[in-house]
């Protein structure tokens, strides 16, 4: 099982294809997202802050 099982990605991949999208396509998004989110992380020069997602989710 993957690291993040569970985790707000999972349940973005879950949700997407509970709304009749393709897997793959969905994969492909998730794909997309982590790797924004790592280039994020080189280009600032931080650690990953999952807290900053959930503080810019509630606004």
């Amino acid at each position: 099982m993957p690291p993040d099982a569970g985790g707000e990605l999972h349940e973005y991949y879950e949700r997407k294809v509970a709304e009749g999208k393709n897997r793959m396509s969905v994969l492909n998004a998730v794909r997309a997202k982590l790797v924004h989110r790592m280039f994020a992380v080189i280009r600032n020069n931080q650690d990953y802050q999952k807290i900053m997602l959930m503080h810019l989710r509630e606004s």
